[in-house]
């Protein structure tokens, strides 16, 4: 059974994944908000383009993919790798092409707004050919498009490039053991819990019983893409179901049982949940997490921590609404209250605004990993920093010298940098005979009377250095920047 290429879509935040997976999805697929069609974001969308169909994944956000792909989905054959035209390779950009590469995923470049009078293709390229992306231009097997998802420009050929790519490819055929795993999935009020899903293998038909670790059910009703009724899903395939039990987890494996009672024994004991304890200064993004659904809270919780590492505190996770007492721990720890498909009554969203204290709602996963991931841009300075030993200097001579209380001293010393390089408030160690006899910071630094912002190794400057511990000649000045962990 020929299957149909899944597409996904990986860039730097802000490079315009979502607005060219929004260009695809309104100029080549059959979606026009039909009456009585879904209006809940399913996470996927078929096209079909001159006969060839595609699936795409509507997954801004490589920490989606990767907890897809951890869960051991398959996720996709293909990938568009979305380059801005105004900023280039970007450090997001980077962890896409490992990305790729780890995965071994035959990927395009597009390379977008390139309608934008600030766009320049030449620093694009080069650089994706220093972060080792070679463009078939350049001599390479990658090929490269060059798009804008705001006039048009270059989708269509973007699509004939992703279909060649694809009749490259050896492996096109979906084996008969029935796999599929889901991208999304929401309780509607009428109907109950929906579940999205993409077959990777087999097919799916209405009576069928599929179970997850997590959750399980028979499917009641089965759909495609724009909501209407199915009689058979395919690898590739995007397909709604609706008769599984509970939400299930982002990027979670399908299977199919022959009984309810065999898939209930797949399930997986539900795990305890353990939350961080911080004060209000803490220089981390404090998050309180409401959903509606357990599922869905365990995955985000599982998403977050993992992309967050030491810039994020997740202080509280729960099911059900938001209440005084999210409010009153909010405060506490100037934390930000992220909502998932769960309610703020009017009481608590006046109080919260009258605190100022910030209230995200979402109806998608991704929706939240795009804005933790700006808060965190956002938030870049005040998160934990790592010291970097970044040059060194031998102290040649010194000039004034002024003391303060506390034994702390302004010194304008000059010498010549012997190791690295050296910048303007750079921390500073004094290191005398193999001892350390004192630390500070640079106010200010000099080259031929001049102010600079750095200098580097054989260069003689003067500082302004501010600390504890007087600076002698023959001393060796250990100098620190910090870069965010």
């Amino acid at each position: 059974m020929k299957k149909i290429p899944v597409v996904v879509v990986l860039g730097h935040i802000d490079h315009g994944k979502t607005s060219l997976l929004e260009a695809i999805r309104k100029d080549f697929t059959l979606t026009k908000k039909e009456a009585g069609g879904i209006t809940q974001h399913i996470g996927a969308y078929e096209v079909d383009f001159k006969g060839q169909k595609m699936t795409f994944i509507d997954t801004p956000g490589h920490e989606a993919f990767s907890q897809m792909r951890e869960r051991g989905a398959k996720v996709a054959d293909l990938a568009i790798l979305v380059v801005a035209a105004d900023e280039g390779v970007m450090p997001q950009t980077k962890e896409a092409i490992q990305i790729l590469k780890k995965e071994k995923l035959p990927f395009v470049v597009a390379i977008n707004k390139v309608d934008k009078p600030n766009a320049n293709l030449f620093k694009v390229k080069k650089e994706l050919q220093e972060a080792q992306v070679f463009i078939e231009e350049y001599g390479g097997d990658v090929p490269c498009q060059e798009i804008s998802a705001k006039t048009g420009q270059g989708i269509e050929e973007l699509l004939e490039t992703i279909s060649l790519l694809w009749e490259m490819q050896e492996k096109k055929e979906a084996g008969e053991e029935f796999l599929a795993f889901a991208i999304e999935g929401f309780v509607d009020p009428k109907r109950g819990v929906t579940v999205s899903l993409i077959i990777e293998s087999g097919r799916l038909q209405v009576g069928d019983v599929i179970g997850s670790k997590t959750t399980f059910g028979k499917v009641r009703i089965l759909e495609d893409f724009q909501g209407k009724p199915k009689k058979v899903a395919l690898a590739g395939e995007v397909a709604l179901v609706i008769g599984i039990r509970d939400v299930p987890v982002l990027g979670e494996i399908f299977k199919k049982f022959k009984n309810e009672k065999e898939a209930e024994e797949f399930l997986l004991p539900k795990k305890e949940i353990s939350f961080e304890k911080v004060d209000a200064t803490a220089p981390v993004l404090k998050i309180i997490l409401k959903c509606d659904v357990a599922g869905t809270l365990q995955a985000l919780l599982e998403i977050l921590k993992k992309i967050g590492k030491e810039k994020i505190a997740i202080v509280k996770g729960d099911v059900g609404e938001v209440d005084f007492d999210d409010i009153k721990l909010a405060e506490e720890v100037n934390a930000k209250i992220f909502v998932f498909r769960a309610k703020v009554p009017p009481a608590i969203q006046n109080l919260a605004s009258q605190k100022k204290i910030e209230i995200y709602k979402a109806e998608v996963i991704y929706e939240i990993l795009d804005r933790v991931q700006k808060l965190l841009e956002e938030k870049k300075e005040e998160l934990p920093k790592e010291r970097v030993l970044i040059g060194k200097m031998e102290v040649l001579v010194g000039f004034k010298t002024k003391s303060q209380k506390g034994k702390k001293y302004w010194q304008i010393v000059g010498g010549r940098i012997i190791e690295g390089e050296i910048k303007k408030d750079g921390k500073v160690e004094i290191l005398r005979k193999e001892e350390m006899v004192g630390a500070g910071k640079i106010l200010n630094l000099q080259k031929d009377k001049k102010d600079i912002e750095e200098a580097k190794a054989g260069e003689e400057v003067g500082i302004l250095y501010e600390g504890k511990g007087k600076i002698k000649e023959g001393d060796i000045l250990l100098i620190y920047g910090f870069k965010n962990k």
